[in-house]
């Protein structure tokens, strides 16, 4: 409410009628989907970081900031950070751990301060970023259509890999970190799920990541395939997503948890550091631990874009990812550091 008063108090006029009337769309927008949300959980009040973004806006520095305009739900742009406009380093990097991202950049910037308040992000899932790559950095959200040139592109290594060979990236992709998947589930586990094969069963609905663009969707596959053969696969990817009881995602480390704390899934599976944030922060998620003969383990690695605008800034940032400072950062979140492991 402080940041409502500050817009209010700062309006006159007809701006002030605007900013009054923005605002109230917005906040009966965000009543409207907490009751309705609230109608499928059966619950009478959601809780407060059921939407993103949940960083905060920890990359914009206090006094790069302009008019605070954030709506959950309504306007609201949780994947990308910072300023676009000529940043003196950009990275592309999948989704799968944009809650790291906020310290890292931090410990960079300290290490580097000219970057300071310099530095752009996007964490949308590494399929689309590709996709992104393709159309030479350009993107569309809503109304809203821009450039940015990528520097450096991160993702699970298979696809940066790909990349590579595409022409998109060069050089050698760097290998940095791993994670291994969990079942997401709300807290206090309502539909009582204990283990892979109970997401096949009839009733149970699920949030799961698009293998079309998520990387971890392979790996899941992958998991179910050792839990309960293809006939598990085919039950939680074809039967159940035919029938409404699967929900596909756009970008899973958003909408898994929200569509979670929201009631209109019982489970998910994600990498386990996105369960282990979730519980950082005190949304009401836990999880379900997926046995080692049953799980996956997902590879990150980076490279630098071709025709990279700032080459040495990102040589820089890929060579930070291994120093033991960006890998103390990951094992707080749950990631191990690189081992040599083929996994991908």
């Amino acid at each position: 409410m402080v940041s409502i008063s500050h817009w209010i108090k700062a309006a006159t006029g007809t701006r002030r009628m605007a900013v009054k009337t923005g605002l109230l769309v917005g906040l009966m927008a965000q009543c409207l989907a907490g009751t309705a949300a609230a109608g499928t959980s059966g619950s009478a009040t959601q809780p407060p970081g059921v939407y993103p973004p949940w960083s905060s806006g920890a990359n914009n520095p206090v006094q790069s900031r302009g008019l605070e305009f954030t709506v959950p739900e309504v306007d609201n742009l949780p994947d990308l950070h910072g300023n676009p406009v000529n940043p003196e380093l950009s990275i592309f990097v999948g989704g799968n751990y944009f809650f790291v991202m906020a310290p890292l950049v931090h410990a960079f910037e300290q290490a580097h301060p000219a970057l300071k308040g310099k530095i752009y992000y996007e964490t949308l899932p590494p399929g689309l970023l590709v996709e992104q790559l393709r159309n030479g950095g350009t993107i569309t959200i809503g109304n809203m259509t821009w450039t940015v040139h990528a520097d450096v592109y991160a993702g699970g290594l298979r696809r940066v890999e790909s990349t590579i060979k595409e022409g998109l990236a060069t050089g050698t992709a760097v290998p940095y970190a791993t994670n291994t998947l969990t079942i997401m589930v709300p807290k206090g586990n309502p539909a009582h799920i204990t283990s892979l094969n109970d997401l096949g069963k009839p009733g149970v609905r699920l949030v799961m990541p698009n293998p079309a663009f998520e990387g971890v969707g392979r790996q899941i596959k992958e998991s179910l395939a050792k839990a309960g053969g293809e006939a598990l696969v085919r039950a939680v990817y074809e039967t159940k997503v035919k029938n409404g009881e699967t929900i596909l995602t756009h970008i899973h480390h958003r909408q898994s948890p929200m569509y979670l704390m929201q009631g209109k899934a019982q489970a998910g599976v994600t990498w386990q550091s996105e369960a282990a944030f979730q519980e950082m922060i005190g949304n009401p998620i836990s999880h379900v631990a997926i046995p080692d003969d049953q799980n996956a383990t997902g590879t990150y690695g980076a490279a630098v874009v071709k025709g990279a605008p700032h080459p040495e800034a990102a040589k820089q940032w890929v060579e930070f990812l291994t120093s033991p400072e960006a890998q103390d950062i990951f094992r707080r979140y749950g990631f191990k550091s690189y081992s040599g492991s083929k996994a991908k």
